[in-house]
């Protein structure tokens, strides 16, 4: 694998290019993109994903970071009251977006996510989540890279890369270093890196290679040394040199072909934390993913595969909160970021028209531990959430709240599992391609490494974005019938919503006109019910009407005398 590190708007990425890693788009199955957001130094799943039934316990676990459960104006938000008891949790305060995203049908929770002897490294933690292996295996190559290599029919690069069919990079990687989660075996990374796209176009434009004393302009060795590991290499290099004239103007050409975004995405935290979290590092990135999706429209957008985005800050052994505040502080910030980026990159590709392409997964190399130390921060853990977003995503909270009465948060789910499910049923590989080619073993149902029972087939994408979402919502956000209908003098209106949130309820005639305000003020999550007189009200067909936050519904009334 190489990786060419160049920059679009001011944020640099990487995109692969690599012989067995160039393929034609063209021979893809399908056109779905996968977003891969890296949460760098170990997320404290609980502080994000709060115990709502165990919250007493969770408490007494972390008292001087615990997020309070009520009787704050800063207090958890409740997520999700149609979930089982053990399952019951609430989102961080400044988790807002995730929120909405989650009401709406955009987000999906993993719980306990790690992998068997998880021993709490950064280094190895990376390592072993990006080349999609085991505590004991030690692969050259990334789940991602060995996914490409089986979802596209092979090109000899340079000779064949780029064509007519395939002008585009198959994976995006923002930042510049280079991961493992691409790499096959054999790799030799290379990196370019500027600081604006025309720059980088005009620069990659006016590479020459290095001058080697005369031998040769663009710094071939001699004949006699072409064969030798060093030629080989030289030589590769020096192609992907002039390869990356192709890449740096075709994603010049779509960055300028797209529009800007009509989405205003969140540039600082709003509140108190130091000074380095202030900056969401996540909003330019994925205003970049969208606008080279998008490319003008029609197609004309790039046809990568899989992107990579990259937050930093989650190594919280101190000051994860402010002393003064446990809803406020460097992890505040940083869930924030997370939060109120996601919630635009959504919006940003729905008004673009592509929001039925795109779904994003949170990897981070694990969690904190379940008691806080005493310098109001966590240390290195084991298991915690995995968050996926998108219109493909089916929503809800997979796995239960972890037993708090331990000091690591249990692995209810292999990393392995989240990652396999995703390319079955979002990126629609052959489950045997997964098994035998990608991850070596059956992480959808086969036996559990640890010998005892199969691995439970979850399923967190769909595989025909069919309304999935609409169901999801209605089940926890709407009208129901009321009674009696037709009504006399009065009637039972009731309804359900998912959050503590402002609530109207309207009478309208048959023409939309509104005619009287029945309720107008805030409820708490469940069903309610409000009692309408109707004895001033002439006799016809009427209307009733649920306003409350994205909902607005209405369902017919008949007043008879």
């Amino acid at each position: 694998m190489a990786a060419v590190p160049i920059t679009l708007g001011g944020i640099p990425l990487k995109v692969m290019a690599e012989n067995s890693l160039t393929r034609m788009a063209s021979q893809s199955t399908n056109d779905r993109v996968l977003v891969i957001l890296q949460m760098h130094g170990g997320n404290d799943g609980l502080n994000a994903i709060i115990p709502v039934t165990d919250y007493d316990l969770y408490y007494s676990r972390r008292p001087n970071i615990a997020i309070p459960l009520k009787n704050s104006a800063r207090k958890m938000i409740k997520l999700d009251s149609t979930l089982p008891p053990d399952a019951q949790v609430g989102l961080h305060p400044d988790m807002g977006g995730m929120k909405d995203l989650y009401d709406r049908g955009r987000m999906a929770v993993v719980q306990g996510v790690s992998y068997k002897n998880n021993n709490g490294s950064h280094f190895r933690g990376r390592d072993i989540s990006f080349m999609g292996g085991s505590f004991d295996d030690y692969f050259s190559s990334g789940w991602v890279g060995r996914y490409l290599q089986q979802e596209f029919a092979p090109k000899t690069y340079p000779a064949e890369f780029p064509n007519a069919d395939m002008l585009d990079p198959l994976a995006i990687e923002m930042g510049s270093d280079v991961s493992l989660i691409f790499h096959q075996d054999g790799n030799i990374p290379t990196s370019i890196s500027i600081n604006d796209p025309k720059g980088f176009a005009d620069l990659v434009q006016g590479l020459k290679g290095f001058q080697d004393q005369g031998v040769d302009p663009r710094g071939y060795p001699p004949a006699a040394l072409l064969n030798s590991p060093y030629g080989k290499e030289l030589s590769w290099i020096l192609g992907l040199e002039e390869k990356s004239k192709d890449y740096a103007q075709r994603l010049y050409d779509v960055y300028k072909a797209a529009s800007a975004t009509a989405v205003t995405y969140p540039e600082r935290y709003p509140f108190n934390a130091p000074t380095g979290s202030l900056n969401n590092p996540l909003s330019s990135q994925l205003q970049l993913v969208a606008r080279l999706l998008d490319g003008g429209g029609a197609g004309k957008g790039v046809k990568t595969k899989v992107f990579l985005v990259k937050i930093g800050g989650f190594d919280t052994h101190a000051e994860q909160v402010e002393s003064y505040d446990p809803t406020m502080g460097g992890h505040a910030a940083l869930m924030y970021h997370i939060s109120s980026a996601m919630q635009a990159f959504q919006n940003d590709l729905r008004l673009r028209g592509i929001e039925d392409r795109v779904l994003t997964v949170t990897t981070s190399e694990f969690g904190r531990r379940v008691h806080s130390n005493g310098s109001y921060g966590t240390d290195h853990g084991t298991g915690g959430p995995v968050y996926i977003f998108g219109k493909g995503v089916k929503p809800g909270v997979t796995g239960k709240v972890p037993d708090l009465t331990q000091d690591n948060v249990d692995m209810q789910y292999d990393y392995r599992q989240v990652y396999a499910s995703l390319l079955r049923d979002w990126m629609l590989v052959d489950e045997n391609k997964i098994n035998n080619d990608i991850f070596f073993k059956n992480f959808l149902s086969g036996p559990k490494e640890e010998g005892t029972g199969n691995y439970e087939n979850i399923v967190l994408a769909e595989q025909v974005i069919s309304g999935v979402q609409e169901n999801f919502v209605a089940e926890r956000f709407g009208l129901l019938d009321c009674f009696p209908n037709p009504a006399k003098e009065s009637t039972t209106i009731r309804f359900r919503i998912n959050n503590t949130s402002h609530v109207t309820i309207n009478l309208l005639d048959n023409s939309g006109k509104q005619l009287k305000t029945v309720i107008s003020e805030e409820k708490t999550e469940g069903e309610h019910s409000v009692k309408i007189e109707l004895s001033d009200v002439p006799p016809g067909f009427y209307l009733y009407q649920l306003k409350t936050g994205f909902v607005n519904e209405s369902k017919k009334l008949i007043v008879t005398k």
